[in-house]
């Protein structure tokens, strides 16, 4: 099996110019808890995560009122906060392979890319579902009948 038969395709993405605030309602709104960030081109430059939005605005190190928060999320650029150049994958990568990329590095998802364009992007949840769905097609196919 392989990534482009569990990958999101057509993922959505952000600006590395957009707000915090822009990034953390596109993943609200989509369900989602990471975005690729994509320059004008429509290339592939980060990664930013809901984790990566909680520790920007909420920093266990210093003390701040609610308006503070408020000022960060309409004033921090994605760009702050994201994760350059992240590991990609393709989308005729293996699933295997892809769940080890992410298990070694620690991250649960991937933006996968044909040559330079984004195309989609996989993650745990993708992965979960996969197997899922494979483990329930192994017991039917168990079944007496």
């Amino acid at each position: 099996m392989f990534v482009s038969d569990v990958m999101t395709a057509k993922p959505v993405t952000v600006g590395p110019d957009d707000t915090l605030r822009t990034a953390i309602t596109r993943m609200k709104e989509n369900e989602c808890r990471r975005l690729p960030v994509v320059n004008r081109d429509g290339a592939l430059i980060g990664i930013i995560t809901d984790r990566d939005t909680r520790l920007a605005v909420h920093s266990p190190y210093l003390l701040h009122e609610r308006w503070q928060d408020e000022a960060l999320l309409d004033n921090l650029s994605v760009r702050v906060c994201m994760t350059p150049t992240p590991i990609t994958v393709e989308p005729s990568t293996d699933i295997a392979d892809a769940v080890s990329l992410m298990i070694r590095h620690h991250i649960g998802g991937l933006p996968v890319l044909l040559g330079e364009t984004l195309v989609g992007i996989v993650t745990t949840t993708d992965m979960m579902t996969a197997f899922i769905r494979w483990l329930q097609r192994e017991q039917k196919d168990l079944e007496p009948g």
